[in-house]
């Protein structure tokens, strides 16, 4: 019986241990093309603020380079959650709370770009009408997604234990010491 069970536990240990690697392998991969993901959207990026640098009456291209960044801004941001999540072997919430925040106001960005666009454009006409009404509420709806995920993230911030600063140095004895010493 003893037998049955430590062969069953070299078993799971076994099994945990190839999952272990793989889930590494995993990290690995994915972290290999976050990376160049990254590097690909800051070169476009670079391309087109070169084609804006050309043409300074285009607000699109300005767009494009913003949008590009924010993206490159956001995947970095995932690769260190990746990075942190493999070395702690925990995965927390604030990146993720991070990287939302940073897609929402990066929409908020493009959604208001656009509209300055759109408004300089010809004749107000229904369907224009009702695209505006459209960006608004989903700029208002961004807005409240940006609020809460800014009170999130400062709650996980502030129910964070924090480490308790020293006030005097080692070899000083604090005036308490003193105090209580007489």
């Amino acid at each position: 019986m003893d037998s049955e069970t430590g062969a069953g536990a070299i078993a799971g240990d076994i099994t945990a241990d190839a999952f272990s690697y793989v889930e590494k392998a995993v990290y690995a991969v994915l972290g290999v093309l976050l990376s160049v993901t990254a590097l690909v959207a800051l070169g476009s990026a670079g391309t087109h603020l070169f084609n804006a640098l050309r043409d300074w009456n285009t607000s699109t291209t300005i767009l494009a380079v913003i949008e590009r960044l924010l993206l490159v801004f956001m995947l970095i941001e995932i690769l260190h959650t990746v990075r942190a999540s493999v070395q702690s072997r925990t995965l927390t919430c604030e990146p993720f709370l991070v990287v939302a925040l940073i897609a929402s106001v990066r929409r908020m960005l493009v959604i208001t770009l656009q509209s300055a666009e759109a408004a300089h454009d010809v004749a107000w006409t229904v369907e224009r009408e009702i695209m505006f009404r459209a960006t608004m509420l989903e700029r208002t709806v961004l807005g409240g997604l940006t609020l809460v995920t800014v009170v999130s993230i400062f709650m996980l911030r502030r129910g964070r234990p924090q480490a308790r600063p020293r006030t005097a140095p080692l070899n000083h004895r604090s005036v308490r010491d003193d105090e209580t010493s007489s």
